[in-house]
C-alpha cells in the first residue's frame, strides 16, 4: 500500500505542476486574443493519463486481488488449516453445496461459517512451512 501512495503522490505532484504552468485563462498572443493553441488537447492528453493512472494503480490490483480470492476458495477441501476474518482457526470438515463449510475448531466442537469468512492471506500464513536456519 505505501508503494501505490508514493506513487500517486508522485503523479499528483507532476500534475499539479503541469496544470500550473498555463494561467487559466489560456495563453493570450500578441494581439491579445486567444490563441488556436493546442492546450486544449493537453488537457484530454492529461485527462486521459490520470485515468490510466487511477486504472493502474487502484482498478487493475483490485481485480488481481478478488479473482486469486475467487479461486483460494473454490480450492478449499477437507482437511485444510484456515483462519477466519474474526480470528478463528479451525480445520474444514465437510463442504456444503450452499457456500457454507464446517470447520472443527477443536476436537469434537464444529461451526458452521460462509466460505466468504475466510482470510487468505492469514491463512496462506498460517499453512507456510517454517523457516529453518541453516549454520
Amino acid at each position: 500500500m505505501k508503494s501505490i501512495s508514493k506513487y500517486l503522490t508522485a503523479a499528483l505532484l507532476v500534475s499539479v505542476s503541469l496544470v500550473s504552468c498555463v494561467p487559466p485563462g489560456g495563453d493570450t498572443g500578441a494581439s491579445g486574443g486567444k490563441s488556436s493553441g493546442g492546450f486544449g488537447g493537453f488537457q484530454f492528453i492529461f485527462l486521459g493519463l490520470m485515468i490510466l493512472v487511477f486504472w493502474m494503480f487502484f482498478i487493475r490490483p483490485q481485480a488481481k486481488k478478488a479473482k486469486s480470492q475467487k479461486t483460494f476458495i473454490q480450492n478449499l477441501g477437507k482437511g485444510d488449516k484456515i483462519v477466519t476474518i474474526a480470528g478463528i482457526h479451525g480445520t474444514i470438515n465437510k463442504v456444503n453445496d450452499d457456500g457454507t463449510l464446517n470447520i472443527e475448531v477443536s476436537p469434537g466442537s464444529y461451526l458452521k461459517i460462509e466460505k466468504s469468512a475466510i482470510s487468505m492471506e492469514w491463512t496462506a500464513s498460517i499453512n507456510k512451512p517454517a523457516i529453518t536456519d541453516k549454520k
